[in-house]
């Protein structure tokens, strides 16, 4: 129910205004001098007046992204769903129920959320507790500009650069070795076994796109009315018989290629078939940071397993 959730949540906010708006609405970050970076830092409506040196994130996402800037150490707390890295302080705070006061005893001097559930933006700004809000990213330039909003706030500019000229560079490259088709390859991306899924025009389908794949769930979301994240009925993704079939619920929901083959009316899916099933990590799968590489480097690897 919680992967539901999520999926709802994440389309509720691309049709309330996508990750362009919240707390950091627009996206200006103060310059640091040449000599390294300096304060006060602005981004958007927030004003760091010093380095903070005590930041609970309550994004699993927005974790990433700052022990990946080498800000880890500035971390002092992170929310029960950050797994990754390991190092990182994690508590029992919850961010899809979060708590002020929990997150208040933590004595931050930032805190960075993803979804303003509850007005915890709000509820911490009352307190006196700066708030960063990084909304999920629509596509790859979204994920940039959040990584390097957190590089200028937490100091570490010249981190983020780097952070992203190499994310850059690697997709790059993974992009110009996949195999050049006449005909888009189509595919199926599951994110529950629900039939719950992705179309081309979401973060994921923004990511695969450049790899010559194309979203059967498009046609069960062509007005984009369900936010790119429709349910499928089984009879239409039989009928739309995917090339590839990708399994982000491999950890919460336990599916995997045989529960997949399983599946009763799946056997002549062509995926199914010749077992073109991609089995991803699903923290990987659902988070838009540095990771990302790793989620396309897949995604080619499966493509390029098709013969042209």
């Amino acid at each position: 129910m919680k992967r539901i959730w999520t999926a709802a949540i994440t389309a509720a906010a691309l049709l309330l205004g996508g990750c362009a708006g919240g707390a950091d609405e627009g996206t200006g970050t103060a310059q640091p001098s040449a000599g390294g970076p300096s304060y006060p830092v602005t981004v958007g409506s927030l004003t760091l007046e010093k380095r903070p040196e005590r930041i609970v994130s309550l994004s699993p996402t927005a974790t990433e992204m700052l022990f990946a800037l080498d800000a880890g150490p500035q971390v002092t707390a992170v929310d029960d769903q950050s797994t990754y890295p390991a190092e990182a302080p994690r508590t029992d705070l919850s961010s899809f129920k979060p708590n002020a006061e929990a997150v208040a005893a933590k004595n931050p001097d930032l805190v960075v959320v993803s979804d303003d559930l509850d007005k915890i933006v709000a509820q911490l700004t009352a307190l006196k507790i700066p708030v960063f809000h990084a909304p999920a990213a629509k596509s790859l330039d979204d994920t940039y500009t959040q990584i390097g909003q957190l590089g200028a706030l937490t100091g570490h500019p010249g981190e983020a650069t780097a952070l992203t000229g190499r994310m850059r560079a690697d997709i790059t490259a993974i992009v110009q070795g996949v195999p050049k088709r006449a005909k888009p390859l189509t595919y199926y991306y599951e994110l529950d076994p629900t039939l719950y899924s992705v179309t081309s025009k979401t973060f994921i389908g923004s990511l695969l796109s450049p790899l010559g794949l194309t979203s059967v769930a498009d046609a069960a979301d062509p007005d984009g009315a369900k936010g790119g994240y429709p349910q499928l009925s089984q009879e239409a993704l039989v009928g739309a018989d995917p090339a590839l079939i990708f399994l982000a619920d491999t950890k919460c929901c336990k599916q995997s290629a045989a529960t997949v083959q399983a599946r009763k009316g799946w056997s002549g899916i062509s995926a199914v078939r010749t077992g073109r099933i991609v089995a991803i990590d699903d923290d990987i799968a659902s988070r838009w940071g540095p990771r990302v590489v790793d989620l396309v480097r897949t995604a080619a690897d499966a493509v390029a397993d098709v013969p042209a």
